[in-house]
């Protein structure tokens, strides 16, 4: 069953600016259109500055979307303001990227965990406090850890508090927001197989932001790609890992480490530097390092059409297959 509609959805920042200066547009998301099932994980994925972080941020009506719908459960939310999103805030949350700098280092454990029960008024004080308990042990933490602060954990403990704290409301939708990315390799899989676990055991839906393609096999069921604000491809997991259509998703797959020392693969190497989302290159916004590129690849913009079922690629000259 749908539950969320993104479509054509716009967020753009203005930088500078000031006296007899108008400011530039940063087009950070620029018309940015998918769907997610109930109990799908959804990948995200894309060079550092592409729009992910600001693209799930912004379904979450933590940044105002400047254009676009948004459809959660069958409502429209795009437009409502923050007390009208109130009712909605319950079923999506979020997980961070900083294990360390999204928990108050001034609360506890038990705290932190609990306060998202208190602002939707779930529970009462004591159930609230076995509620507390159970997660806990849900994300691998003891209960002896409920009193204790930030600073006194690990990084990989830190996050399985964040986690806690997004599994406080029982939520139907969360962004996860690079999870993994500044944790060790080992820690890493402990927590991707625990995300993993849980959503098995609660049915949420994951929209899971990385650059990280490995991860990205490891727990989605389909992969977007982002490019400069825009997703140039989107299909199932293994499709778009056996079977790349836009020529930005194969040089990604190309730099994704093979662990057998024999298989050797050819590395794309990607001419130029990552174009400004302040000045996009007009058409397409790969032909600036596209080896595929023809002239009217700079003049027009393609579609993000279907090329398979499921499939859905924005190129003039889409891959066929290996």
């Amino acid at each position: 069953m749908r539950l969320l509609e993104v479509e054509e959805l716009v967020k753009y920042f203005y930088v500078g600016g000031g006296f007899l200066r108008k400011p530039e547009i940063n087009r950070a998301v620029d018309k940015v259109s998918f769907t997610l099932d109930e109990g799908e994980t959804l990948g995200l994925v894309g060079e550092s500055g592409c729009g992910k972080t600001t693209c799930g941020k912004t379904i979450l009506k933590l940044y105002e979307p400047d254009g676009g719908r948004i459809s959660f459960k069958g409502e429209d939310i795009t437009k409502l303001n923050r007390y009208q999103m109130r009712k909605y805030r319950r079923n999506m949350s979020i997980i961070y990227q900083d294990p360390f700098g999204s928990l108050d280092p001034r609360m506890t454990v038990g705290g932190i965990v609990s306060e998202p029960m208190e602002v939707h008024n779930l529970y009462s004080k004591g159930d609230r406090e076995q509620r507390v308990l159970e997660l806990l042990e849900k994300v691998g933490l003891t209960p002896e850890q409920m009193n204790r602060y930030p600073h006194e954990f690990s990084g990989g403990q830190r996050q399985r508090i964040g986690i806690a704290r997004a599994l406080a409301v029982d939520p139907d939708f969360i962004v996860a927001d690079e999870p993994v990315s500044a944790l060790d390799v080992s820690i890493q899989a402990q927590i991707l197989n625990l995300m993993q676990d849980l959503q098995k055991e609660f049915g949420f839906s994951y929209l899971f932001v990385t650059h990280d393609l490995s991860v990205i096999k490891h727990i989605c069921d389909r992969v977007a790609v982002m490019y400069v604000g825009k997703i140039v491809e989107m299909a199932p997991k293994n499709q778009l890992f056996n079977n790349p259509k836009h020529p930005y998703t194969e040089a990604l797959l190309s730099a994704v480490p093979v662990p057998n020392p024999r298989l050797k693969r050819k590395e794309i190497i990607l001419k130029g530097d990552v174009p400004s989302t302040t000045n996009p290159p007009s058409g397409c916004r790969f032909h600036t390092r596209c080896s595929y590129a023809k002239e009217i690849c700079s003049e027009k913009e393609p579609e993000f059409e279907e090329k398979d079922k499921g499939h859905f690629v924005a190129c003039h000259f889409p891959l066929g297959k290996k």
